[in-house]
């Protein structure tokens, strides 16, 4: 997806912030989700860090019955396109319909061999779901890719999904701005997104960053599960201002 395109559907010049929410149960999760439409993000990801799928998919149903309207993306925890796209299609054919998947691994090979993505491509296809696709690509707690080829893997990611998706060495961890550029060598025009590491004091050195898929850097201090409305307001207040100063 063209990274125009991609921050024309939410509606910003900047990067967009999507709030990654680690889910423990539907109430919480809801409160959450009221203090990011509240600061004005324009959706969510949730994420099932502490529980299997099984037990994560009643609350996606509660939360998409709550807000029938919300963006909203999902990231089952080590969980391929594989499995997780005849998922996906069947929330769809609930009414339950999800906007985004998020795969810590995509699979990406970066030396071209990429049977393991083209396979996920025809279950994505089979499975008649048609949210976005944010694939994990040299991304935290996977396999390793060197340095030196981060552009190529990259690259190697564009055809398989509409956002490429980094991070950087760990949670909470910061992206290296060499890493940055090197998948924007990669990927040329299209979206990209990054999942460790923004905050607000830093997002400002991201502006070549579409997406930020954000949860420890705005959360309550020493709390791994909840918003601090404060944070959020700041760093989408930062994104807002670089976008603008961007044109």
């Amino acid at each position: 997806m063209n990274r125009r395109e991609f921050r024309q559907k939410f509606g910003t010049v900047g990067s967009v912030v999507l709030p990654v929410i680690h889910v423990l149960d539907t109430p919480r999760t809801i409160q959450n989700i009221d203090i990011l439409t509240g600061e004005g993000a324009p959706g969510c990801f949730l994420i099932n860090h502490d529980f299997g799928v099984d037990p994560f998919l009643p609350i996606v149903r509660d939360v998409r019955k709550k807000y029938p309207d919300i963006w909203l993306g999902l990231n089952f925890l080590a969980v391929t396109g594989k499995d997780a796209f005849p998922i996906l299609g069947g929330l769809g054919e609930e009414d339950c319909p999800i906007d985004a998947y998020w795969a810590d691994d995509a699979r990406i090979n970066e030396f071209g061999d990429n049977c393991e993505a083209e396979e996920m491509a025809n279950v994505r296809q089979a499975s008649g779901w048609n949210g976005l696709y944010f694939g994990g690509t040299a991304f935290k707690k996977q396999r390793e890719v060197k340095p030196e080829h981060y552009e190529a893997s990259a690259r190697e990611a564009v055809p398989f999904m509409e956002v490429v998706t980094t991070s950087g060495v760990a949670t909470g961890m910061e992206a290296d701005l060499t890493k940055i550029e090197d998948f924007r060598r990669g990927i040329g025009d299209n979206a990209m997104a990054l999942a460790s590491g923004i905050t607000p004091e830093n997002a400002h050195l991201y502006a070549d960053v579409d997406c930020f898929m954000v949860a420890t850097g705005i959360n309550c201090k020493d709390n791994f599960y909840d918003i601090d409305p404060e944070r959020l307001r700041a760093l989408i207040r930062t994104t807002e201002e670089v976008g603008a100063g961007h044109g």
